[in-house]
């Protein structure tokens, strides 16, 4: 904000803290807001004929008051008031109950952020945003925004993808984009593979697009190659689905080696792969993406549900060169015109100010957290997980149905989704997807645990129907 000039007299102190002491009173008087970009310091130097260093020591301490956050190469912005403010102003905000309630138990959440420090920051970024209402109400381009996809760019960097602009494009979401995608790469009644026990939007998005999709058989750590060379020959499949990275629902990761091995049966046969990579950003070393190994055949979806919040329903959409751009872009503008330019100027404003990273690195500490609850209560072995899953596939035993024990677990404040859901082909076998995220806290979810132990160690004859 080049126009902001402070008046050093309105403060007793040293120069350099006048400099915190009126950003602090141009904050609460309205004259900064939160998002405001203070004068180079070069410059505001020049402007008040002081040091330089006099004005960089003012802005350091403006720092360390919680006023201000400064980025290499973007300059300073205001971030909101000292800490007590900031926890203060989270704490007694009024919320409405009839959102809060609001919950889908059948899907796999991530947990959800409770740190108040964490909480005013992602406050600060939305009153930053609405600075821009009315432009962000506009209807838009498709793919979004230059600065957005520049934001694009930098996260997907972090999964070591380098994409050109003219390869990224900002989706209203993962689930639009892979009906886009698939309506691109296959017709009606030809076959798409997938795994066989597999994220139940591809199920549902075959089914409408009248695909069919054949489920491959898998091991523990992911498709069997040979089963994929196999069904390339004989049924000639238009596209591959892996969901590689913490699959939903078995929670596996495929190692590097086997993506190496799926990457060169596919280029073999020359069958597109669509790497759903909901949960690519959780392991903080896991394996490259598929279109980091084979950015020709990949459509790369990088969505911002699992890792950062899934009321912004946003995904990056990689296409895997530019001829694919055009007719993804008319696919995507047909049905969805856009992505809401709210949800991608907030995801924009968190990313460049680091909430974003602030918010993934809750969710894997406390998904961590969860899993040793889990570890803690349950019988080892009875279960598969892995370390900063969300959820654990539980085979059931001792006579129950996936059924029964959904009903059993149902006031339990837990998801519990039946293996149905999951199954491309074959009879379903008896097991459940438990999600351990979501508004539940630890202190219930340990309650919920351990009424579950006690479940799955007796028998349906023998248990209660309340938790």
């Amino acid at each position: 904000m080049k126009t902001w000039l402070p008046d050093l007299s309105r403060s007793n102190g040293p120069r350099y803290m006048a400099i915190a002491d009126v950003i602090e009173m141009d904050l609460k008087s309205g004259k900064l807001l939160v998002g405001d970009r203070l004068p180079p310091q070069r410059e505001l130097a020049k402007r008040l004929s002081i040091d330089f260093t006099t004005v960089a020591r003012g802005y350091v301490e403006a720092q360390k008051r919680g006023l201000v956050a400064t980025h290499v190469g973007r300059g300073t912005f205001v971030t909101g008031g000292p800490e007590k403010e900031r926890r203060g102003f989270v704490s007694q905000a009024a919320q409405d109950s009839r959102r809060t309630s609001v919950v889908d138990f059948s899907m796999n959440m991530p947990p959800e952020p409770d740190d108040p420090d964490l909480l005013a920051r992602m406050q600060e970024g939305l009153s930053s945003v609405a600075t821009n209402m009315i432009p962000l109400l506009r209807y838009q381009g498709f793919g979004g925004a230059g600065m957005d996809k520049e934001a694009a760019a930098s996260w997907l960097s972090r999964r070591g993808l380098v994409p050109s602009q003219e390869r990224i494009f900002v989706t209203p979401g993962a689930h639009p984009a892979l009906l886009a995608i698939f309506g691109l790469l296959a017709k009606p009644g030809e076959m798409v593979l997938s795994e066989n026990i597999t994220y139940p939007g591809m199920r549902s998005i075959a089914a409408q697009l009248r695909l069919n999709l054949t489920g491959l058989p898998m091991d523990e750590e992911g498709i069997i190659p040979a089963a994929f060379a196999e069904l390339c020959k004989t049924g000639k499949p238009k596209a591959l689905y892996l969901n590689p990275t913490l699959q939903n629902p078995m929670t596996l990761t495929i190692p590097e080696k086997r993506r190496e091995e799926i990457c060169a049966v596919a280029r073999k046969y020359h069958v597109p792969i669509v790497e759903d990579d909901a949960y690519g950003f959780i392991p903080l070393h896991g394996p490259a993406p598929l279109a980091a190994m084979a950015p020709d055949l990949t459509w790369h979806i990088g969505g911002l549900a699992k890792c950062i919040g899934a009321g912004l329903r946003l995904a990056y959409v990689v296409v895997p060169d530019t001829k694919a751009a055009w007719p993804f872009a008319s696919a995507m503008r047909a049905s969805n015109v856009m992505a809401s330019p709210l949800s991608a100027a907030l995801a924009t404003r968190w990313i460049e100010d680091g909430t974003a990273d602030s918010i993934l690195r809750f969710i894997r500490t406390e998904a961590a957290a969860r899993q040793a609850l889990v570890a803690e209560v349950l019988p080892a072995g009875c279960y598969k997980s892995d370390p900063i899953s969300f959820n654990i596939w539980l085979p059931l035993t001792n006579g129950w149905t996936r059924s029964t024990f959904g009903t059993q677990m149902r006031a339990s404040g837990i998801g519990v989704v039946a293996s149905d859901a999951f199954t491309v082909d074959g009879v379903a076998e008896e097991a459940v997807r438990v999600c351990l995220g979501g508004p539940i806290r630890r202190e219930t979810l340990k309650g919920a645990l351990e009424f579950m132990g006690h479940t799955i160690e007796g028998s349906p004859e023998m248990a209660g129907t309340f938790f």
